[in-house]
Formats: C-alpha cells, structure tokens, sequence
C-alpha cells in the first residue's frame, strides 16, 4: 500500500489549501486557510471539515456509478472486467476508488488529530460534534473498504504510520474484526453528535445518520462469520426503528424528488442521511460532481461534456420493473414511480429536466431534428438510439444549465455540477428494518415496511412477504445508487449459492435492432419527426443477443483484489495471505 498511504498522507497535509465548500453546509466565508490558521474558533473547524463532504470522495465515482452497478447486473456496458466479475487489480476505475477511500481515511485522521492538538478557542460542543461527523465518515469509508476488498488494514492512526515509514509492513486484519472497528468507530461518533440537528438545512451527519449506518452495518456484519447471528440482527433491527421512530425524518412524498436539486420537501423531509454534497467551483477540481458526464446522452446538456449513450440500465433491471423495451410504450403500465425515475426509456417524458423548455421529451430527443438542435447536433444528425440494453440513466441528472441555474442560482459548466449524491438514505434504513425483522421473526413488520416503500411509489402493495420479496424491493429501491453488488457480497458471506444461482439467471445482454424500431413509429416516410404512432409498432425483426450472460461465477468473486502496485510494495496485501485476527476493542480506542 505504499503508493496508496503516501498518496493519502500527502492528501491529508495539502487538502485545508483547497477545501473550500459552498453554503450547503452554513460556510460563513468563501477564504482559504492554511494548516496554521485553522481551528481557532468553531467556524474555522465547522469550516475545516466540509470537504469531507465532497472532494476526496471524487474518485470513487466511476467504481461507484459503473463498477458496482455492473457486476450486480444493473447496468449494460458490453462486456468488460466488471460485467464478467473478472476486474482485477490493474483496473484504473478500481485503483482510483481504492486511493480515494485511503485518503478520506487518511484525511479523517489528521482532522481529528489536528482538531485535538488545536489551542483555539474551540467549544466543547462544536468541537465533538465535529469530531463526531469525521468519525461518521471514516466509519462509512471502511464500509466500502471492506465489503470491496474483504480483510483489509485497520489504519487507525496514519501519524505513527508515516513518522515510521512502516506503510510497507501494514497487514490485512480479518473482515469481521474490521466489521467491529467500524461499530466501534460509529458508537463514540454517536456519542458526540447531536440528535435531529441537521433536518431541513442539507443534511450534514447527526446522531440518527450515524446510527442508521450503524443499523446497516449490524445488517452486513450479521452473516460474515458464514452464519446469521440473531444477535446482530436484532441490533440491526432495533437501531433502524430507532431512527424511523424517532430520527424526525420522514420518508420524501415524491420518489423522484429524492434525486432533484432543491426541492423544499426533500429538505425537510431529512431522508437523506449520508450524502456527498458536491459544489460548482471551478477553482477546485474534485469537489464537483460529474456523474452526468457519464451517464448523460449526448446532448442532454449544453456543455459538450457528455459521453453516456452507450452504458445503461440492463435487460434484467427493466424486467425487475416489468417493462420492456421492445414493447409499445403507448401500452406501458407504468405501476412503479420508481422505474422512470431511475431509467429513461423510449417514450419517457420528465416535467423536471429541461423546465425552460416545458420538460424533457424522449419521443422527440433522438428523432426530431427541431427540438433543441443546438444541443442535440450529435444525435439529430446521426438519429442513433442511445444504449443497446434499450434504457439510459435517470438518476444522476440534473437537466440543463437553465435547471441548474434555476436551482442554485449559478449554472453548470462542462464536468462539474452540484447535485448532491445520497449514499444512505431512509428508504434505505426501511428496508434495513424490513430485512432484519423477517430475519428475527418479525414477519408482520417486514411487510409492513415494505409496503411504505412501495406506497411511496404508488406501486401496489404485496400480500405477503418472504426473503426474496425484500431482496427484490432493495433493489428497485435503491437501483443505480452504489448499493446492488454490496448486497451481493453481504448475502454472500453466509449464502453465496443463492448470490450465484441470482446473477447467472440474470439478463446481462443488449437488443439489436431498436433503433428501426423507434425511428419508425415516431417519423413519416421521409425520416420526418410526426410524432409517436406515425407508423405502426413492429417489433418483430429485434432480437436479444444472450451473448453476455454470466456462465461462471464462483465465491472468490465477491471479493475484489486490491491494487496491483499494493501488492507490489507491501505483499501483506496479496490475495493469497491470511488476514490476523485483532482484538479491536483491546488494540484501538478514541479516548476523547
């Protein structure tokens, strides 16, 4: 790891330069501090620790957006490493990712070290609540380390680490220890944050936030041992219905609403609990969001910038939803707000992107060549349907520059835009609840809290409920968010036959001949836009390739190999050596 903790030790030193942060999060002034200045009053701290919330989380995002979204058979992108589960340890998305997750790490310990050797006049109660949400954050980055990598180093303390030189010698400690230093770290973040602190003025972490990751956290670590513990269960149980109780958060009236920019409901709402708020600076590189930049259809926006056409939601995930891109979208039952909030398909239309121009209209988008031709040249000229699995993104976007410039008042500009990204939410922590109690017996409330789930999707509620009924709803859920491949891999740890039975039945390939499909039933003769129904529907002649199920997945493939040029400096990093076992609790403690 060593080219990884010198990056993060770097990092750690040189982000209070160029951690500046928009008002999301209350910031007083738009200055730049040096190291030495910070922490001498409780705005330079509450300032000092916005960063947090964006810029060294930025290289996560493809591995986040397409990697994990892909090998859980979400997202079509051809066949590639991910959508063969066979990524390995030279893969640039992944090596990114794993850098990113060192630094914040790195970066949360040289907070916390800093804020407490700061002479400042510091309160009491901003400095632990401070404390308290970069404990929350480096808790939530040993989330994704472990369930990626499996057993993985515990650096508690990069100081020492770095004053030694000792990065070489660092070894892999056991995932279900990692599991408890993560509990561990999230009970003293707990006990320093405050409650209901934060709802209706975007969201920073709070008491309830930590502990609805803590709930999730019990969920995961429940089965790491290759059995349930009913122990952990019932923690995971008890600490999600804490926070739907009493956390004051309510889950948002409008699905859609969840993944727009400023809707006033969302914000009181709370649902969010965990988010990456990102800004629109161009003076800081990586503390923007550039999501759309990969997901978007060419000509989506105006900024020239988007490269998304050919990467979409699978075959498999529009059959979760029911739907098919080979049908008449005249005759589409549309029973799930969630499906067109996710996924743009053939014959979509959406009131919230493109609002200066009436909404968004997918007949139109790729056929017509008078509708907004300035931004589409690229498709008006070659009237190419986007992605071959027949669906684009949804989620993820935020529309053009007007809609950006309407919601924050400054518009967007070629890779960076400021929607926020939600990486735990309530929906979330429902389901959480949901799981745990059908797992502890508890199978009245399971179905009740499945079908507030739905209800806020105006999808129709189930009679009854069992395992695979939640595994699905997790996924319509949470589809395209990050989480799918991480279900995988916690269900693999005590049922990886079922995770493989799962994913090879799944339908991971594209359709050939949608777009002679599309252009016919929307033009006239002449290749003139008339409008959908123009021509009769005629489906016949498309055809799905196969070509790109999974065939051989096996149990080493839930566990993702770290970088190779880890490997290469510390070899205690290999796949093939064995993790120690560590007494957490004896070895660490946050005795502040």
């Amino acid at each position: 790891m060593k080219k990884a903790l010198k990056y993060i030790a770097l990092a750690a030193v040189v982000a209070f330069g160029a951690s500046s942060c928009d008002k999301f999060l209350d910031r007083p002034s738009e200055d730049s501090f040096t190291t030495a200045q910070f922490y001498q009053n409780d705005a330079q701290l509450e300032q000092g620790i916005n960063y947090l919330y964006n810029s060294p989380w930025y290289d996560i995002i493809r591995f986040y957006i397409y990697g994990s979204e892909t090998m859980c058979g979400n997202v079509y992108q051809a066949q590639n490493a991910y959508s063969t589960l066979t990524v390995n340890g030279t893969d640039q998305d992944l090596k990114n990712m794993a850098y990113s997750l060192w630094a914040v790490n790195a970066q949360c310990n040289t907070v916390i070290h800093n804020i407490q050797a700061s002479t400042g006049n510091l309160s009491d109660e901003v400095k632990n609540r401070c404390i308290g949400e970069v404990l929350a954050w480096k808790a939530m980055t040993y989330f994704f380390l472990v369930r990626t990598f499996g057993d993985v180093p515990i650096i508690h303390d990069n100081t020492e680490i770095i004053k030694d030189a000792t990065y070489n010698e660092v070894v892999k400690v056991q995932k279900a220890d990692v599991y408890e230093y993560i509990v561990m770290t999230l009970e003293k973040a707990m006990s320093l944050l405050p409650k209901n602190a934060y709802i209706g003025k975007l969201n920073r972490v709070d008491y309830y936030a930590a502990e609805a990751l803590l709930s999730k956290v019990y969920l995961t670590k429940a089965g790491v041992t290759g059995s349930l513990s009913q122990e952990d269960l019932a923690k995971a149980r008890d600490y999600a219905k804490d926070v739907i109780d009493n956390s004051g958060r309510t889950l948002t009236p409008r699905y859609s609403d969840i993944f727009r920019m400023t809707p006033a409901q969302f914000q009181q709402t709370g649902e969010e609990l965990f988010t990456w708020h990102w800004q629109c600076k161009q003076e800081v590189w990586t503390s923007q969001n550039s999501i759309q930049c990969d997901v978007g259809l060419v000509g989506f926006d105006e900024n020239g910038s988007l490269w998304g056409d050919w990467k979409g939601p699978s075959v498999d995930l529009q059959d979760a939803f029911g739907v098919s891109a080979v049908d008449d979208p005249s005759t589409r039952k549309n029973t799930d707000d969630r499906r067109q909030a996710t996924m743009m398909m053939f014959g979509d239309q959406y009131d919230y992107f493109w609002t200066d121009k009436g909404g968004f209209d997918f007949y139109r988008f790729f056929y017509d060549d008078n509708y907004y031709p300035g931004g589409l040249s690229s498709n008006a000229s070659s009237k190419q349907w986007g992605c071959a699995s027949g669906a684009n993104y949804a989620k993820h976007l935020y529309g053009d520059v007007a809609d950006h410039t309407a919601a924050f008042g400054y518009p967007s500009f070629g890779m960076y835009n400021q929607l926020p990204t939600h990486i735990l939410r309530l929906g979330d922590i429902y389901l959480v609840y949901a799981e745990a109690a059908f797992l502890t017996g508890d199978t009245a409330s399971a179905l009740t809290y499945v079908n507030k789930i739905r209800e806020r999707a105006n999808a129709a509620p189930v009679a009854s409920v069992d395992y695979e009924t939640i595994w699905k709803e997790r996924r319509l859920e949470l589809a395209l968010e990050g989480d799918r491949w991480y279900d995988y891999v916690r269900r693999s740890y005590y049922d990886v036959d079922a995770c493989i039975k799962d994913l090879k039945a799944q339908r991971r390939s594209s359709w050939s001949g949608l777009d002679a499909v599309y252009k016919t039933y929307v033009t006239d003769a002449q290749g003139n836009y008339m409008g959908p129904g123009t021509r009769p529907w005629d489906a016949s002649a498309v055809t799905y390739s196969g070509s790109e199920e999974l065939t051989n997945v096996v149990p080493s493939m839930f566990t993702i190999p770290f970088p190779t040029e880890d490997v290469v400096m510390n070899p205690n990093v290999a796949s093939d050596v064995e993790a120690v076992h560590v007494d957490v609790r004896e070895t660490y403690s946050y005795d502040f």
